[in-house]
């Protein structure tokens, strides 16, 4: 296969010759300065792309995608109709009741105030992934656990704690801890906190400290007699099939339900925080970009070296016959190739360091300052091809200047003085 002569010349003019060693080492930095552009940017964000998805994943790990919930507060009454109605919407994989409310939890070295979630422990297992996060205990015992396992003793309600919250209080899986309600009872000296006893029978963890230090689950049966909820429900939680198509199965779940009933998707109640970090992940690509145009300035040095070294070939180019339009293609060609050896060794680089650091979990974070444990990286092909894409535009449009210039030449000119 005949290579066109231009390209020939091109790649030639990069491997310097004996008396051209600068040029050579000057190449090797433009492509060293292109290669650590792009691999800044490939890790810059797959860690954005990573904190994101993670983030997300913990968040669908302990929230349905989508809640059901009435305008006037007071819970759902008929929560079994409305959850037969929701579950014929296109694209719901499962519903489930819960209770929500707020309650002090004490026991024998601390006090704590957390979030109480009451569910169904076999519904809720359908919409979020409770069972997955338990790493002490047995969730089955949630309706009802024994003081000490014996017949004789008073049983009592099970409370599932977050691993954090466990700490907090200073308890373990058997221990017996004290749930007081902001839900006041009528007593002999009036008016009342609400107080229950309960047996922790399991601890989780899910990944994000926020909730395993304030959330709480216990049987809906419980929370409706701790809140004086009777049979009511504060609201129904959904999963749905395609988590980035929720926003859609809200709007049909709206309309099947109607009023009083209204519904928010995942991707809403966390509106802010997801909005701030595509920011985030934008502003990081832009800054990061002017590395790539630094090494862009190092071809554009490059190529105008070697264009002032070249001076005599190209006059004798011209003299045998070669146009403007193939200077101009030479010069480019040494660039372009620049260009895509740095672009080429910064993804291989960039993959692997990201690869290498999600895989052993190289860089830890303290779960109490930050949503996450450890730094996650997750590389897109998306993010990826539109890096080199980007590198490789800045690569041609800093050959544009010099190449020009080259085909300008009067090969008269040049050939005066030799």
């Amino acid at each position: 296969m005949n290579m066109p002569y231009e390209l020939m010349i091109g790649l030639r003019y990069l491997r310097a010759k004996r008396k051209q060693t600068v040029i050579s080492v000057i190449s090797i930095i433009s492509i060293a300065g292109v290669a650590l552009g792009v691999m800044a940017l490939i890790i810059v964000l797959a860690v954005m792309s990573g904190f994101e998805m993670d983030l997300r994943d913990k968040i669908l790990g302990t929230n349905s995608h989508i809640v059901v919930l009435d305008y006037n507060g007071q819970g759902i009454q008929n929560h079994s109709q409305l959850v037969s109605k929701i579950a014929q919407v296109p694209g719901v994989r499962s519903c489930a009741p819960f209770i929500y409310g707020q309650v002090m939890l004490s026991s024998s070295r601390n006090a704590v105030g957390l979030v109480l979630r009451g569910v169904d422990p076999a519904e809720e297992l359908q919409v979020t992934d409770l069972a997955r996060n338990i790493v002490a205990g047995d969730l089955r015992q949630l309706e009802e656990a024994s003081l000490s396992g014996e017949e004789s003793e008073p049983r009592m309600a099970g409370i599932v704690l977050g691993q954090e919250l466990a700490r907090g209080l200073g308890v373990f899986v058997g221990d017996v801890i004290t749930a007081i309600s902001p839900v006041e009872r009528i007593s002999p000296m009036g008016l009342a906190p609400k107080f229950l006893r309960f047996r922790v029978v399991a601890i989780f963890n899910s990944g994000m400290y926020e909730y395993d230090s304030s959330l709480a689950y216990v049987s809906i049966r419980t929370a409706q007699r701790l809140f004086n909820m009777q049979n009511r429900v504060t609201g129904i939680e959904v999963k749905v099939d395609n988590i980035f198509q929720a926003q859609k199965v809200s709007e049909e779940i709206q309309k099947a339900v109607g009023f009083p009933y209204w519904t928010r998707d995942w991707m809403e109640m966390n509106k802010n925080l997801f909005s701030a970090l595509k920011l985030e992940k934008l502003a990081m690509f832009i800054i990061l970009v002017l590395i790539i145009l630094v090494a862009a300035f190092n071809i554009i040095s490059t190529l105008v070296m070697m264009v002032m070294e070249k001076n005599k070939d190209i006059a004798i180019l011209k003299s045998m016959g070669a146009t403007a339009r193939s200077i101009l293609l030479i010069f480019i060609t040494e660039g372009l190739t620049i260009g895509l050896v740095g672009t080429l060794l910064g993804c291989l680089g960039g993959t692997l360091a990201c690869w290498i650091a999600d895989t052993y979990q190289l860089i830890k974070l303290q779960g109490d300052v930050y949503y996450i444990s450890y730094l996650p990286f997750k590389m897109k092909v998306l993010d990826i091809v539109l890096v080199s894409c980007s590198s490789l535009l800045i690569s041609f449009l800093a050959t544009i200047y010099p190449a020009w210039q080259a085909s300008r030449l009067d090969p008269v000119v040049a050939l005066r003085y030799e």
